[in-house]
């Protein structure tokens, strides 16, 4: 029985050095390395921080893209989907809502037209990006919002389409916040 109770305590001794201190400290040492330095990557115009790139934002002037619907506001201290399942009358509710306003604000989309992500909130409700397909449908609004070219919208788009990592893993996507920043700065 003794012999089992020292070897308990080795193991919980070498577990706790391991994944309290080595580990730790590892995953500190390659946050370093990544954009931002561990601390998150900051968008910052003219000497200020207006967002961070991992965490989405609400837009709803008609002069700017759209991002992902959030069911926690875009509260980052509550991260969570809405919890919410698909045959939830609220729910349903809460997506019909959000497709008016999108044909109200888009009145040459069909309601089949609209990507799915414009509707629905992520799993997080902080989801930073949209799909190209999600960013098109809106380029003409906000074109003719700020009274630009269309076509200089749509290079925009296309300008900051991330394509998938390795150019296989996971979709193509569009940093909503990166996209706003740079639409505010084309002339």
């Amino acid at each position: 029985m003794k012999t089992y109770i020292l070897q308990a305590i080795r193991l919980t001794l070498v577990l706790t050095v391991l994944l309290c201190v080595i580990y730790p400290v590892f995953i500190s040492f390659v946050g370093k390395l990544s954009k931002g330095g561990g601390n998150g990557e900051t968008i910052i115009v003219n000497g200020k921080v207006v967002g961070y790139a991992a965490v989405g934002q609400s837009f709803t002037k008609p002069q700017y893209f759209w991002g992902r619907p959030s069911a926690v506001a875009y509260n980052a201290a509550g991260s969570a989907g809405s919890n919410k399942g698909p045959t939830n009358p609220d729910y349903l509710k809460d997506v019909q809502k959000r497709i008016d306003t999108l044909l109200k604000y888009h009145p040459y989309l069909k309601r089949s037209d609209i990507p799915s992500e414009m509707v629905t909130a992520s799993g997080s409700g902080l989801d930073p990006d949209i799909s190209p397909e999600a960013a098109q449908i809106q380029v003409k609004r906000v074109a003719a919002f700020r009274k630009l070219d269309e076509n200089k919208v749509a290079k925009l788009v296309a300008d900051h389409t991330e394509s998938p990592l390795l150019g296989m893993f996971g979709p193509s996507k569009i940093n909503v916040l990166k996209l706003n920043v740079a639409l505010d700065q084309l002339k």
